[in-house]
């Protein structure tokens, strides 16, 4: 028996971090073959902004390549993520030059397909390799542990979803934020801040993680005993100082400030509404929902209101949001919320900068982005999901945070998956992932003696849970039925189609918007929209995915705040 153990456990300290025991290896294997069966899965309209990039970046010199209006598609990730599709041109031209012809839109050859899957599934080693590093050492959870959640964020639904299916690099991304934390773990500070710098100049989604960074590098490693070491800052300055250089360095010096310029309007296009297209879980998808509700009350009461706010009540899908009742929301209103809540969570790191406090920190700010950002998109879930797994089998509290931020985070990515053929997918595998691995972690966190509090809270997070298959059973069937309407898997499809609408770097521009062409189809459109209320699914799923969400982000505020 101990044996049998031994073989299927992973190893301690004693062995190299990068040698894989026999149990590594067969997640290893399970994850790369899971992925390979999906490559002719339905794919979205990244694959193409994806292929169109290495276009740019092969066809163009670097002084054009984010200036470049070939395609919708245009570059708008930063510096080293442009670098790496450049890199991976140069293998997309062996293997297919029609590939990275910048005039060859919307190609979608098999050689193609299957290349663009693999350069998914290959850089998401940078993410297995940071797992396993930080298994290996890890104290608290225990290596067997450890190794557990390590593989379930390898197997995570959430990048089956958004990575091998719908069609991104997050995973890739993410493992250099893993390898930043790990490194942040064992006290190297300067690689810590290097590798995040550069995750910073791959993707400028992860700002929001910088100031949880800022605060935990000044305060643990410029300061000691109460006095302020300013060599050390200038030497952390320094360094991430040179990694922007190395990254904006050959554009300033290909196009001077101007380019540079043209980067950064890339990079932040504010001219886009407060939702996405599917309206991202969190607070703002309750706003709307309510504005929506009060619109249409006050509309049958006889009340004037604005025809933008009509329009965009009707349509359900928006180009920018224009509410009829609430005030308006403003880019400037979303980052002071988001600014004042990640002070309050940054003045606790400031007087407790260890380990602990600094990953908790990093997952409550990716939380405050999310829940109170502006135009966030529902793929940013996976900005807290994954870390927040890491902290699964710290305590009780960090277990019934993780169990129901994942439930409604894996849930709302749902409709990014348009196509009927995945709803077995997205669903049987959700369920398998979650009855394997919310059990075995649960089996080894302590569980304090229960009071009434307690009890209330876990019944009614049960119940919320529970609350999800009554939900799926609505938008997959009963909507229509009732309705005679697309159900939840085609609804983001038949919302796009019906409307008249324009998409535009990942984002929906209505026929009539500022920046938009024009059309007559509109009150068609929107007449449909309403006699089948194709959009109340979507609606239904982002505001109960919401709930949890809001709700697993105040239980570990609570915890990070009394504790």
């Amino acid at each position: 028996m101990d044996g049998c153990k031994s073989s299927l456990s992973p190893p301690g300290n004693t062995q190299p971090w990068w040698r894989l025991s026999s149990s590594e290896w067969d997640v290893l294997v399970i994850s790369v073959v899971v992925k390979l069966l999906l490559i002719p899965a339905y794919r979205s309209t990244d694959f193409e902004v994806h292929r169109n990039w290495l276009a740019i970046t092969h066809s163009l010199p670097l002084s054009k390549w984010y200036y470049d209006t070939t395609s919708i598609w245009t570059l708008d990730y930063p510096p080293f993520f442009a670098y790496f599709e450049r890199v991976l041109a140069f293998a997309a031209y062996i293997v297919d030059p029609q590939i990275v012809r910048l005039d060859n839109l919307e190609y979608a050859a098999w050689s193609v397909v299957a290349f663009q899957r693999m350069t998914v599934i290959l850089s998401e080693l940078v993410l297995a390799t940071a797992l396993l590093k930080w298994s290996r050492r890890s104290k608290k959870p225990d290596h067997t542990t450890a190794f557990l959640i390590a593989a379930a964020v390898l197997l995570h639904p959430g990048l089956i979803i958004v990575d091998h299916i719908h069609f991104q690099y997050n995973g890739f991304l993410l493992g250099i934020l893993l390898w930043s934390v790990v490194a942040a773990r064992e006290d190297n500070l300067y690689l810590s801040a290097a590798l995040f710098a550069a995750l910073l100049n791959f993707k400028h989604i992860f700002i929001y993680l910088a100031p949880p960074y800022f605060v935990f590098l000044l305060r643990r490693h410029c300061f000691s005993n109460g006095r302020f070491l300013s060599d050390r800052l200038v030497e952390l300055g320094a360094l991430v100082t040179l990694v922007f250089a190395v990254s904006f360095g050959p554009f300033l010096l290909a196009g001077g400030p101007l380019a540079i310029r043209q980067i950064l309007s890339r990079l932040f296009p504010f001219q886009r509404g407060l939702n996405h297209a599917y309206w991202a879980g969190n607070v703002w998808a309750i706003v709307s929902a309510v504005d929506r509700v009060l619109v249409k009350y006050l509309l049958k009461r006889g009340w004037p209101i604005s025809p933008d706010a009509i329009a965009s009540a009707s349509r359900g899908i928006v180009g920018e949001t224009t509410f009829g009742v609430l005030p308006t929301v403003t880019p400037g209103l979303c980052f002071t919320i988001t600014l004042s809540f990640s002070m309050i969570y940054l003045t606790k790191l400031w007087v407790d900068p260890t380990y602990k406090r600094f990953l908790d920190s990093l997952v409550l700010s990716a939380f405050t982005s999310f829940l109170w950002g502006w135009h966030v998109h529902e793929k940013a879930v996976l900005l807290f999901l994954v870390p927040l797994s890491l902290t699964a089998a710290e305590d009780e509290h960090h277990l019934r945070t993780f169990i129901v931020a994942t439930t409604a985070g894996i849930y709302s990515l749902f409709p990014l998956l348009i196509k009927p053929n995945e709803t077995p997918v997205k669903v049987l595998y959700s369920l398998l992932w979650a009855a394997i691995v919310f059990p075995a972690v649960r089996k080894v966190v302590y569980r304090p003696l229960p009071n009434l509090v307690s009890v209330l809270i876990n019944y009614g997070e049960l119940l919320y849970l529970a609350g999800f298959a009554a939900l799926h059973v609505y938008v997959e069937v009963l909507h229509g039925i009732i309705f005679n309407a697309p159900t939840a898997s085609s609804a983001a499809t038949q919302v796009v189609t019906l409307l008249p609408a324009h998409l535009v770097n990942d984002t929906v521009i209505l026929c009539g918007s500022p920046g938009g062409p024009a059309c007559a189809a509109e009150p068609v459109a929107k007449a449909a929209a309403e006699s089948t209320m194709e959009f109340l699914p979507l609606m239904l799923t982002s505001l109960y995915c919401s709930m949890g969400i809001i709700w697993a982000w105040l239980r570990l505020s609570v915890i990070y705040l009394w504790t």
